[in-house]
């Protein structure tokens, strides 16, 4: 018989555990609303206060800041102090989280909050030492800048102080509070945004590995440097094309002339779509890039110039400008001149003064030059611990850094440096010798942007830029009495042999640094005849220029395309501008795929999904739309077609991605201008790169199309079976996430855009990878600055309650924007919150 057992009763079992699962989920419920409850509570508590009034210690007399409808500020002050001491307020109302973690992330201070998963970055911050470039920096400023610096750091002190009980919500997740704010941190983060724009020595070693490898015939050809679609921006280029000198009567042949130059960018993994997962896909290198052009009244509707920019970053969130209009009206604040300092653009937050936008008589805007200010020297030392110079042995100089782990015991890093500057064998993988770094940014960093700002004309805002030594940029210029004109500027090595591109010896003064290109040769030139310059990394040393200014420029694509829409002959207005900084058209992917259509085409059996494949490519017009699959199967196809050219010659690469770096293979070699070799090999089919597989480069381009869209167990790949889903967004999105939020699944849906499918390329005038992009967008009218436009990526404010956290990502993702008021009338008539910061008396 059996019986069942007596503490189970299966007529109240069930009913009970059912009222068990339900008072476990309602608990559950009120947990999670009780948890957002206090996640709304602490996050709505540090919203900014907008309007009325704050008292605050540290203002002299009232300050107004006004707000428009996009919570962009307007801060009126009395005198300088009183302003910036304003802009550090506002600027940490709206970010003080990111802002702090911008100088920790400079000075390697990661580890203290987010635990040991940050220490290798810390370690090589310490090694880089930018906390001591930070403190040079203060020190040698003048005093007028270092007084300004002084009120920035006190403006966000009272914010910090004031607000020690409503701190944002990130810093509640992770427990801490911030240290009060200094000079020397938004120093660091104007050492920090070098360091994003410079690059690392790794290149020069990389290089190296590769000459041993291949060669000098090889290896020239792989870092090719220039390129007939180069355009720099202060002469003709030699090759220009017939077609457009006579369809354009008004583009003008430049003099060439010894004053002129521009730059490149770095590089890194792509990341690949979630999309699209799996193995079939490489790797190919990171292209980053800004773009700026500015137009005389001779190519404008208006008759006035007109001014682009938009700078080409990593995304985060929130964005990484912070868009301020600073003005200060009474008799301190005026030039010799008797103008008054009104100035409006996109600031750095954590640091003073506006750095690309417009005053009330010129604009201005920035790309990175990309030149060479780092060397890698191979220094020889004894058992003793000293190296080797020409005058001897000596002692290297040693600090020791304490980096403070959450959780953890501290972990300490012995940094050496030489004459030339840090060991920073530990930073590269794989490699044993002893090698340090120089770099400018050694020297101390000089502050020009409250001249630049001040700047009435063209003679004083070159002036201005002598003193910018780094990052080098190109900076494009108009004023509204209708001249452009375009400087070069940064501190750019001359050595004594060499151009920085590999490694050399440290023992003696052969490669030593004689001094810098003087700033009146850097490339220059006002109002040409043409009445357009642009640039947008690459080259811009004109044929013959006397200096090495960079060793890898970056590829001509984008400037190319910026030129032959400039110089169209049509009149511009605003809407064209922004229809150029969103245009997606590339001009090396259209070349690709007729090269691999003609391939497939004189084929002897391709496979059908090969031929089909070819369809697609000639139907294509050359644009990267998300929503397209030729895009897809054009670049596919061409990442495969460097595999099989490099692969022989280079090796095979390793299937783990946690070995690229340390394993020498093909996929070695990243270079700028990459796409140029590649271009160059297809166009002239040299018998020295042809696979000895192949017996033309017809079977070698065809054999790529296959290899892009058919299985291959070889190579791992297993690519979607239809080749019309292989849409282009999909293989190549964009990706912005909260650093804290993201990472919480119930709340980083509602803190950031995430993974979106996007239009445009690296090599498109829209310049995008999936977490790179348009930093900003603006366009200055300099015949009437209230109808200029700018637009952030997401927003103003950090609190994602605010209605000013995402209110711009729509305009940035679907390509328009917004107006952007500056007179006072047209502000008065856009203003939605007024505040006062009026003293404690």
């Amino acid at each position: 018989m059996v019986t069942t057992p007596t503490f189970i009763s299966p007529s109240v079992s069930r009913p009970r555990r059912a009222r068990f699962a339900l008072f476990f989920l309602a608990f559950v419920l009120l947990l999670g609303m009780v948890g957002l409850a206090g996640v709304y509570s602490i996050t709505h508590s540090a919203l900014p206060q907008l309007d009325g009034k704050i008292v605050v210690p540290g203002v002299s007399a009232p300050v107004a800041v006004a707000r428009d409808g996009h919570g962009f500020p307007t801060i009126d002050a009395a005198s300088f102090d009183d302003l910036f001491f304003a802009q550090g307020f506002v600027t940490a109302q709206d970010r003080l989280f990111q802002m702090d973690g911008m100088r920790r992330f400079a000075a390697g201070e990661m580890s203290e909050v987010f635990g040991s998963d940050f220490v290798e970055h810390d370690r090589q911050q310490r090694i880089l030492g930018l906390s001591l470039v930070a403190r040079k920096t203060i020190e040698i400023a003048s005093v007028e800048d270092r007084s300004h610096f002084e009120a920035y750091a006190r403006g966000v002190n009272a914010y910090i102080e004031s607000h020690r009980d409503r701190l944002p919500l990130e810093f509640r997740i992770l427990r801490y509070s911030p240290r009060l704010w200094k000079p020397e941190d938004s120093a660091l983060i104007g050492a920090q945004m070098v360091e994003d724009l410079s690059r690392s020595p790794r290149h020069a070693l990389l290089r190296e590995k590769i000459l041993a490898k291949l060669g000098p015939e090889l290896t020239g050809d792989l870092y090719v440097n220039s390129s007939w679609h180069d355009r720099p921006p202060t002469a003709t280029r030699p090759s220009l094309d017939k077609e457009i000198r006579d369809n354009n009567p008004d583009n003008d042949d430049e003099d060439d002339d010894d004053d002129s130059d521009s730059a490149v960018t770095g590089l890194t993994p792509h990341e690949t779509s979630p999309e699209l997962s799996g193995k079939w896909f490489d790797e190919p290198p990171l292209v980053l890039g800004s773009n700026n052009w500015v137009v005389s009244g001779q190519h404008t509707v208006s008759g006035k110039p007109l001014l682009s920019n938009d700078m080409h970053l990593r995304f985060q969130m929130p964005n990484l400008w912070y868009a301020a209009h600073l003005r200060c009206g009474q008799p301190g604040c005026t030039n010799p001149d008797g103008a008054s300092f009104d100035v409006a653009g996109v600031t750095l937050p954590g640091y003073p003064y506006v750095i690309v936008g417009h005053n009330q008589r010129i604009a201005w805007g920035f790309t990175n030059i990309g030149p060479t200010v780092e060397d890698a020297y191979i220094e020889t030392f004894n058992s003793g611990g000293q190296y080797l110079t020409p005058d001897g042995w000596k002692q290297p100089e040693q600090r020791r850094e304490v980096i403070k782990v959450k959780g953890k015991p501290d972990v300490l890093v012995d940094v050496l440096t030489t004459r030339h500057g840090p060991i920073v064998t530990d930073m590269m993988p794989g490699e044993t010798r002893k090698l340090s770094l120089r770099w400018t940014l050694y020297d101390g960093i000089r502050n020009p942007f409250f001249a630049i700002d001040s700047s009435q004309k063209w003679g004083e805002f070159r002036q201005a830029l002598s003193r910018l030594d780094s990052p080098g940029q190109n900076v494009v210029y108009a004023d509204v009495e209708g001249n452009i004109g375009y400087q070069a500027t940064g501190k750019i090595p001359i050595r004594a042999a060499g151009d920085g591109s590999l490694p050399v010896n440290g023992s003696d003064n052969a490669h030593e640094w004689l001094g810098y290109v003087p700033y009146e040769k850097l490339p220059s030139v006002v109002n040409p005849p043409a009445g357009i310059i642009a640039t947008a990394n690459s080259r811009i040393a004109p044929d013959g220029y006397k200096y090495s200014l960079s060793a890898e420029w970056e590829a001509p694509w984008r400037s190319e395309r910026i030129y032959r829409v400039l110089e169209s002959g049509k009149k511009f207005a605003t809407a064209d501008m922004l229809s150029l900084e969103t245009d997606i058209y590339s001009e090396l992917d259209r070349f690709f795929a007729e090269r691999f259509v003609y391939s497939v085409d004189h084929a002897k059996n391709p496979s059908a999904r090969t031929k089909a494949a070819a369809e697609i490519l000639r139907q294509w017009d050359g644009r990267m739309v998300e929503g397209s699959s030729a895009p897809t199967i054009a670049v596919r196809a061409r990442e495969e077609l460097t595999r099989l050219l490099l692969e022989p010659k280079l090796g095979t690469a390793p299937n783990d991605p946690q070995q690229l770096d340390t394993a020498f293979s093909w996929k070695s070699y990243r270079w700028a201008m990459s796409s140029v070799w590649l271009e160059n090999v297809v166009e002239h089919q040299p018998k020295r790169w042809l696979p000895e597989a192949y017996a033309t480069y017809d079977e070698l381009l065809c054999a790529a199309v296959a290899a892009a869209v058919e299985s291959n167990a070889k190579q791992n790949t297993n690519p979607p079976e239809d080749l019309n889903s292989w849409k282009w967004g999909k293989f190549h999105p964009l990706e912005i996430q909260h650093p804290i939020y993201g990472r919480i699944p119930w709340l980083r849906h509602w803190t950031g855009p995430g993974v979106r499918p996007q239009s445009g390329s690296e090599y498109t005038v829209k310049a995008v990878a999936r977490n790179h992009g348009p930093s900003e967008r603006m366009t200055v009218d300099l015949a009437n600055l209230d109808q200029s436009t700018l637009n952030l990526v997401t927003g103003e404010s950090g609190n994602f309650l605010s209605p000013y956290y995402m209110d711009h990502w729509s305009a940035w993702y679907e390509g328009f924007t917004f107006i952007w008021p500056f007179s006072g009338a047209e502000l008065q008539k856009t203003q939605a919150h007024q505040l006062q910061l009026v003293p404690s008396r």
